[in-house]
């Protein structure tokens, strides 16, 4: 079955037009960011590493686009920007929740969670453990 959403985009299947909304690299981080609470576009940077301004802005004004995220403009001097999401997008919460525990999951069964050098497969640390 191929279904027509409002962007005339064709999906064959519920989870393709899912992760067309949310899917990428940024996207569910930024969502995941804007749960609990309005952020400038400044705080979103800071606690994203390695996303960059444009990239940053374009995932934002697509998330708007399609109903995930409002951006308020407060008549300020100077203007102060904040992001938040809307009430559909407080709908995609659970599917971030249940990406959270999968990756919780991931983590456990497959990595090593060292504070001083970061995550490490099954596969590095069975190497370290054999020298």
């Amino acid at each position: 079955m191929v279904s027509e959403a409002k962007n005339n985009k064709h999906y064959n299947c519920p989870v393709e037009a899912t992760l067309d909304v949310i899917g990428g690299k940024w996207k569910p981080l930024i969502l995941w960011q804007l749960r609990a609470e309005k952020l400038r576009f400044s705080g979103l940077q800071q606690s994203m590493q390695g996303i960059s301004p444009k990239m940053l802005t374009k995932q934002l004004r697509e998330l708007e686009e399609d109903g995930l995220v409002l951006r308020e403009i407060y008549p300020e001097i100077p203007p102060r920007v904040e992001y938040s999401l809307t009430e559909f997008g407080k709908t995609v919460l659970p599917v971030l929740d249940a990406l959270c525990e999968w990756g919780n999951g991931y983590l456990g069964r497959e990595c090593i969670l060292d504070k001083k050098e970061g995550v490490k497969t099954a596969d590095v640390v069975s190497q370290q453990l054999s020298q």
